[in-house]
């Protein structure tokens, strides 16, 4: 007999639902959120194991990566759709959302998502751990501008060199402002620190990396944004087009069509909002800052039709395929050469 089990993960605990090929409940349980107890759970069954589907999430590719070592068959399931098909239920639990997940993979009405490989997952915590870090800079020097705006003091426009003497020019001569700054500054300083060595390490990865170093032969894509595509995408094959890299990215229209009724709206903003982010970043730079190129002259003719907004977001999604089509061919961007035909 055919199995079907759908795995709803938890930090702690994995409640397990089995469903036969005949649509029956079979068996029901939790287990330890840990591959080897899971594999030990399944070993158990008595049948076969068809697939294995877990939602995708933080825990998710960890037990994927180890439950397909133990050599059974895992999918992940794409976490929007399975969101969607799981609001029909009345009453939500681990137990039900388990058997959901079943259901859906025994009716075969999922959609696969890609795990990354363990090197993409170690880049993305680098680039993660240099965004957190980054933003809690900002937030100390936003904090101490309001802290000393309420007593009228007001830091400026000014470079970051001399933010941290700026303050102390405005704190000086008042005890209590100079204890409430002070700790700031030496925390705002050691994070300025560990952020230029998260940026070193940023742009060694980006220069070490062969794909990485063609991406940023583009004009607007840097080491972070080179890193942030190649940690995404992880296996270019998987595409089977490059034009298929910007519905994955969310970065094409969504539509709502039912009867006479056809409305076009704006993207989709399925997939990974990091690379959306990105791109987006880059098609802005080259839009205002880049060199001259064919890309950016074609950004140019849409912006003139359609607005800036809708150019910046036209840009970006042509980039990402772009990008990929440089990646699976092995070559640099040509700025002045024709636009290249994406498969």
């Amino acid at each position: 007999m055919r199995l079907f089990v759908g795995l709803d993960v938890s930090l702690e605990k994995t409640a397990i639902c089995v469903v036969s090929e005949h649509g029956k409940i079979e068996r029901e349980a939790q287990a330890a959120s840990e591959p080897e107890a899971l594999t030990r759970w399944m070993g158990d069954l008595d049948g076969t194991i068809a697939a294995i589907g877990l939602e995708a999430g933080p825990l998710s590719q960890w037990l994927h990566r180890g439950l397909t070592q133990a050599g059974l068959d895992v999918v992940l399931m794409e976490t929007r759709q399975v969101k969607g098909a799981l609001k029909a239920m009345p009453i939500k639990t681990d137990r039900r959302d388990a058997e959901g997940i079943a259901r859906l993979l025994h009716l075969g009405w999922f959609r696969p998502v890609h795990c990354k490989s363990v090197s993409a997952q170690e880049v993305r915590a680098v680039l993660n751990a240099r965004k957190a870090v980054q933003q809690g800079f900002i937030a100390l020097e936003m904090s101490l501008r309001g802290l000393l705006r309420n007593f009228g003091l007001k830091v400026g426009s000014i470079s970051r060199g001399r933010f941290e003497q700026r303050i102390r020019e405005l704190a000086a001569g008042n005890p209590m402002l100079e204890a409430a700054t002070e700790p700031m500054l030496r925390a705002r300083l050691s994070l300025r620190q560990e952020l230029a060595g998260l940026e070193r390490r940023v742009r060694q990865l980006a220069q070490e990396d062969p794909a990485c170093r063609r991406m940023m032969s583009m004009p607007g894509v840097g080491a972070v944004v080179a890193l942030t595509y190649r940690s995404a995408v992880d296996d270019p094959g998987r595409f089977t087009s490059s034009k298929k890299v910007g519905p994955w990215v969310g970065l094409t229209p969504s539509r709502n069509q039912s009867g006479e009724r056809d409305v076009s709206g704006g993207i989709t903003k399925a997939g990974d909002v990091n690379l959306r982010r990105a791109l987006c970043q880059a098609a802005t730079v080259m839009m205002h800052r880049g060199r001259s190129t064919w890309l950016r002259t074609w950004a140019a003719q849409v912006a003139r039709r359609r607005g800036s907004k809708r150019a910046m977001v036209a840009l970006a999604r042509r980039m990402g395929v772009i990008l990929h089509r440089m990646w699976v061919e092995g070559t640099d961007f040509r700025s002045d050469g024709p636009a290249p035909k994406v498969a």
